[in-house]
């Protein structure tokens, strides 16, 4: 029987000495889905990766990938699979046409060492899914490409996602976050949340509270130090202030912290944004005084 998850891990762990790189991971990815890792580096969404292909043997825990055991039966599953590392990868001394049989006609001829971080970026693609594979494994794929080359790549995988293919993508932007169907966030090896980008946002466990002010710096040092804040971060003019849902009143209490400072500003409560909810949940706690 065909399992409805493409990827299904269980305590997937893995130690390389004394560092701990994933830690007891859970994951369920849907197929025909696009599944986003979020993380910092060293969050471990490379070690998974290169674990679900098969490339590295998990300390603890097991996986299935399409149905198949992995590592055990990685010969298997390289067939179905299509994997896209962050480091361009492929012969910088051949030609696109050397590296593949796949129509980039306009630069077919060129080498692969000489094309733009985009150029490359497609290459790559291509090369990862020539052979038509069940599911895309990819690794921080746009880390090193501008803003148009991103969007035009992103409207590869949705035209792939739309095709019935499955893709792993691990990124460290948010927009790209925003536009997976789940995702999980990682943060030193361990999943610290998942789900939708919505549900993430729905909740985060925090009141937002946006403050807009002339002096920002000093909004910020009159908001920063108070007990029932977890974080503030500065966005131009304006502030995005997090206090825990069990706060009472999150909007007077910023707003006192002002008028005690003669700091003029507005304030607002505001949604959660992805941003808002990565911060939430990687965030180290503060020390009792």
């Amino acid at each position: 029987m065909i399992s409805e998850f493409a990827i299904e891990a269980r305590g997937l762990t893995k130690q390389f000495g004394e560092l701990r790189a994933v830690s007891s991971l859970d994951l369920k990815v849907p197929r025909g889905e696009i599944y986003g890792f979020l993380g910092p580096n060293g969050s471990g969404k490379s070690t998974t990766i290169r674990m679900l292909c098969g490339l590295l043997t998990p300390t603890e825990g097991t996986a299935t990938v399409l149905d198949t055991d992995v590592p055990g039966s990685s010969k298997e599953l390289k067939p179905r699979i299509g994997y896209m590392t962050q480091r361009f990868s492929l012969f910088g001394d051949l030609t696109v046409f050397e590296n593949l049989h796949y129509d980039l006609a306009e630069m077919r001829k060129q080498l692969a060492g000489t094309m733009s971080g985009g150029e490359r970026q497609r290459l790559a693609l291509a090369c990862a899914v020539l052979h038509h594979p069940e599911l895309l494994l990819l690794d921080e794929p746009t880390s090193a490409v501008d803003p148009q080359s991103r969007r035009d790549f992103w409207e590869n995988l949705f035209r792939l996602a739309g095709g019935g293919t499955t893709i792993l993508v691990s990124t460290h932007y948010m927009d790209e976050a925003e536009r997976c169907h789940r995702l999980a966030i990682l943060d030193h090896g361990v999943k610290v949340a998942d789900g939708t980008p919505q549900e993430l946002q729905n909740r985060t466990g925090m009141h937002i509270v946006e403050v807009t002010a002339e002096d920002p710096y000093a909004a910020q040092s009159a908001i920063h130090d108070l007990e029932a804040v977890a974080s503030v971060t500065q966005l131009g003019i304006r502030l995005r202030v997090l206090i825990p849902d069990s706060q009472d009143r999150p909007r007077e209490l910023v707003q006192n912290a002002l008028a005690a400072r003669n700091i003029k500003a507005t304030t607002s409560l505001t949604p959660a944004t992805l941003e808002d909810v990565f911060v939430a949940v990687t965030m180290t706690p503060r020390r009792s005084a």
